[in-house]
């Protein structure tokens, strides 16, 4: 396998090609060739190295992964973007740097070609948003079902709507970016992501035990005046917190309501795409595989009143999404 390397020595970035092989059991890491210190010169140096062109196809994506990310990392640090309070400069630069890409690169993509791609990202997003609260259904099935409409064996009726509902809903939000993030707006996001599957919509007023969660939600006779609480936050922070920032704490917020008796947590990660969409940036998957830790930072955060913003309860979960942000986007949207 060979990829590339960077070396940063002072202010400099210098870039080799380097080949990981495994010898006698052990893996062997060495530089087989020096690329310079031009990014924009990397693939011009590759092309000239005739004796590794087999290694450097079988590791094409891997490679220009590389380079654009970088690429738009060195954009993203000249324009000398201000500090924020909630992330690290290392985040915010890769957050940045994915959506100054999602906005130069993909959206002025062919039509097509972008529908292709979100179509990607849609049935990953799905997968594992729907994955996290217990959705059996495999990335492969899910891909079979909302690409070739073949409904997977053995899986409940409740399971493919969820996935279903879920496509629709986040394709609807795309293309209807400019509501207004309001309580009718949730209702209604959440009303669509439990149609065929669950009735009780609207603000529940009975008390929800949430499982493997250690949290108290709202009463039941209090969500009204929390959401409105939350409503008012939001309002309040649109112009002042950094758009992942404000998402992140708005979905923590939510879930810790816990505003409907049931599809919370598929609500709130759509909100928080809606909020990031809407503020031009691209949107995140949260994978099923972090749904560990992704809780624990949840947890973390639920000593913070609705209506306070405090790093010292939010930056273990900012840095978890801004994490989540960078690592899915140059995946899918590349």
């Amino acid at each position: 396998m060979v990829y590339i390397y960077k070396k940063i020595i002072g202010n400099k970035n210098y870039y080799y090609l380097r080949a990981s092989i495994k010898k006698e059991g052990k893996s062997i890491t060495k530089d087989i060739a020096y690329l310079g210190n031009n990014l924009e010169r990397i693939n011009q140096e590759l092309d000239s190295l005739t004796n590794y062109q087999k290694e450097i196809r079988k590791a094409y994506k891997t490679i220009t992964s590389f380079i654009q990310t970088n690429r738009y990392l060195e954009k993203v640090k000249s324009l000398k973007i201000k500090n924020d309070l909630f992330l690290s400069k290392e985040s915010l630069y890769n957050i940045e740097a994915c959506k100054l890409h999602w906005q130069k690169e993909f959206l002025k993509l062919n039509n097509l070609t972008q529908e292709e791609i979100l179509k990607q990202f849609v049935i990953e997003f799905a997968f594992n948003t729907a994955s996290i609260e217990g959705n059996t259904i495999t990335l492969k099935q899910a891909q079979n079902l909302l690409m070739e409409n073949l409904t997977p064996k053995n899986k409940t009726l409740r399971e493919i709507y969820d996935l279903q509902n879920t496509e629709k809903v986040f394709l609807n939000i795309y293309e209807n970016l400019n509501q207004k993030l309001d309580e009718d707006l949730i209702c209604k996001i959440h009303s669509s992501l439990l149609e065929n599957i669950d009735i009780r919509t609207g603000y529940r007023t009975e008390e929800v035990r949430v499982f493997k969660m250690n949290f108290k939600s709202t009463p039941g006779k209090y969500v009204k005046a929390d959401m409105n609480i939350l409503i008012n936050w939001y309002k309040e922070n649109e112009h002042k917190l950094h758009p992942l920032v404000l998402a992140t704490m708005f979905h923590h917020k939510f879930e810790k309501i816990h505003p409907f008796m049931d599809g919370n947590g598929r609500t709130g990660r759509m909100l928080m795409n809606f909020i990031l969409l809407k503020n031009n940036y691209p949107p995140i998957i949260i994978r099923k595989k972090n749904r560990t830790e992704y809780l624990n930072k949840l947890n973390k955060a639920d000593e913070c009143g609705l209506d306070k913003t405090k790093k010292e309860y939010y930056e273990d979960l900012i840095e978890f999404t801004s994490f989540e942000m960078k690592d899915n986007y140059w995946n899918i949207f590349l």
